[in-house]
């Protein structure tokens, strides 16, 4: 496993570091006051007070020359850092070569698939065909379209709480208000159902009497007469929830809904992109619950800093598609396909997937231990490097703190040069997120100020 001084040398050296007398400092607030006029402000960040201009790492310097740490490494996407100099030497030596091949076949895009293979979970390892995107959304648009064309069913089963894009199909499985309100009508056939969520179960239940009663409803949904999921092609899960608020759902949950898909004869789509690429401590977050997934997306970690993502299927599913039906212009390039291995091969040669589960842990521990002192802190949940962290006005009666609290939170923070990025259904989930290559003298010094930031909020 790789070393701490060697995880340190690959970051600026003294973050978090603000030199600004306010922040944004005055270059980054010209920028931010005139990007409107230039650009949408329907992506993400639009609106989030910084300006990324130099990344290191865990570490990014703003143009005024402020110093942070990214503890959301680029939401999930930065699994070796930013700039990894390996990653770099990859970038100068295939860009000499070959870069854009549309999608006819090119050397790299064939490697990755090879590696894709041997790096799945099991169910798909050695045993899957790869349909190369350019981002998670497209993954899951094509794993839609796909499960359909090969089930000759028309409806999808998702969940409560669920991201998996914002393009039309995926956007329709998305439940998010603000990616929904006023983009209607949605894809015809989509079901929703209760993800395993026991601080705020929607049946009223505590988890050590509820008999699971979640994965029953799924049970009953898709296997019980009259209710309306008679043509159900696929049903798709994260099999760790992430937008919705970092829910590890109990291993039987995603087994029961694995044994109600094929009682069914529906496919099992896990929606890797934000918890693959060694993320939770396994390679792929579904193996935590020992389950078989029929398709499989993945995107965000996997590339890096650059874009890849794509559909694993098995192969007896893949090869029922007609050949053309499904052309993707940019998807696997010779650069993004080099850079991809790249990741891959530091993420399995440095140790990264055992060590995001052993600073995890670390990590939950002490979140645990401060939540008994900080009634802030409604509940720290999560695995490996995947952390959620829900805030509440009231433990007794969890009553949520306000998006707009926690996000005065976030940007005390910023202030303090530590990136996070919230989430969850009410919008006050914290979660921890950082590159699997975070140093622990970074990952402690950023939830020294997020517990600081607690503290004072409380």
């Amino acid at each position: 496993m790789i070393s701490e001084q060697e995880l340190e040398a690959l970051s600026f050296p003294g973050a978090p570091k603000i030199v600004s007398a306010a922040l944004p400092g005055p270059k980054s607030a010209s920028l931010l006051e005139e990007a409107p006029d230039y650009e949408s402000m329907t992506r993400g960040g639009g609106r989030f007070p910084l300006v990324f201009d130099h990344g290191k790492g865990v570490t990014v310097r703003d143009p005024d020359g402020n110093l942070y740490i990214d503890m959301s490494a680029g939401v999930a996407v930065n699994s070796v850092g930013r700039v990894h100099p390996e990653v770099i030497a990859a970038i100068e030596r295939q860009s000499k070569v070959l870069m854009h091949g549309s999608d006819i076949s090119n050397t790299k895009r064939g490697e990755l698939a090879k590696k894709i293979a041997s790096v799945a979970p099991p169910g798909l390892r050695d045993n899957c065909i790869t349909y190369f995107t350019q981002s998670g959304s497209g993954a899951v648009e094509s794993a839609v379209k796909f499960a359909k064309r090969i089930t000759g069913k028309h409806q999808i089963v998702a969940f409560h709480g669920a991201y998996h894009g914002t393009w039309h199909a995926a956007n329709s499985l998305t439940t998010g208000d603000q990616y929904r309100s006023g983009y209607g009508p949605f894809m015809a056939g989509v079901i929703h159902l209760p993800y395993q969520y026991c601080y705020r179960c929607p049946f009223g239940l505590e988890r050590s009497s509820c008999g699971m009663a979640c994965a029953g409803y799924a049970e009953h949904v898709l296997n019980t007469p009259y209710t309306a999921a008679d043509d159900v092609a696929a049903v798709i899960i994260e099999p760790l929830q992430g937008e919705g608020g970092y829910l590890p759902p109990d291993p039987e949950f995603v087994q029961a809904v694995r044994a109600a898909c094929d009682k069914h004869g529906a496919l099992f789509i896990a929606d890797e992109v934000q918890a693959g690429a060694g993320r939770t401590g396994k390679m792929w977050s579904i193996e935590h619950a020992g389950v078989e997934p029929d398709m499989m997306t993945f995107g965000k970690g996997i590339g890096g800093d650059l874009p890849m993502a794509g559909l694993m299927m098995r192969r007896d599913l893949a090869v029922q598609l007609d050949d053309h039906s499904q052309p993707q212009t940019f998807a696997a390039n010779a650069l993004s396909a080099e850079v991809c291995m790249t990741n891959l091969e530091i993420i399995e040669r440095d140790g990264l997937v055992q060590r995001a589960a052993e600073v995890g842990d670390e990590a939950m521990q002490r979140l645990k231990a401060a939540a008994k002192e900080l009634e802030i802190i409604g509940d720290v949940r999560g695995r490996g490097l995947m952390i959620g962290v829900e805030l509440v006005v009231n433990r007794e009666t969890r009553e949520p703190l306000s998006a707009d609290k926690t996000g005065a939170i976030v940007i005390a923070m910023l202030q303090r040069g530590v990136i996070m990025v919230p989430c969850g259904r009410y919008g006050n989930v914290l979660r921890l997120m950082p590159s699997l290559t975070i140093p622990r003298s970074y990952m402690n010094a950023g939830i020294d100020i997020m517990l600081d930031e607690l503290r004072n909020a409380q």
